[in-house]
């Protein structure tokens, strides 16, 4: 019987390995977009073109995303649905919040903290394109 317990405990320690390389891989991959757009444009463009570039970059890499994804907030037993709007959601795994803006704001870490929180998510990243070097514009958080 313990046999079986082990090898249900190898099996589960397993996927949980796989599913961390997969959002591993799926964060160098988000980086390596965010370079080649910024690379391909530079700074200076509205959100939305870069929201447009990356997710036309996710799809030729075949890697699935959902744009402006509606998240719904519980809050003393009541749901509201249209609590969070993530930019994008990345393989149901990884939140970015894409930014043009020419400061930087912290109150963004806090949101992003935010969304992985009540999204129940663990890994994010702020990618802004608004900056000289785009290494200096992207954050990547763990929750």
């Amino acid at each position: 019987m313990s046999l079986s317990l082990s090898g249900k405990c190898g099996k589960k320690q397993k996927m949980q390995k796989e599913n961390i390389e997969h959002r591993e891989w799926l964060g160098k991959q988000i980086v390596d977009i965010a370079f080649h757009i910024h690379k391909a444009l530079g700074p200076g463009l509205l959100e939305s073109v870069y929201e447009t570039c990356f997710c036309y970059e996710l799809t030729k890499r075949g890697i699935p995303f959902i744009t402006q994804k509606k998240v719904p907030i519980f809050y003393d037993q009541i749901e509201f649905a249209d609590g969070l709007r993530l930019d994008l959601l990345i393989d149901d795994l990884i939140i970015i919040e894409l930014k043009a803006q020419e400061n930087y704001h912290p109150v963004w870490e806090a949101q992003l903290l935010s969304y992985l929180k009540l999204s129940g998510k663990h890994l994010g990243y702020i990618i802004n394109f608004t900056v000289p070097l785009i290494k200096d514009g992207i954050k990547r958080m763990v929750l």
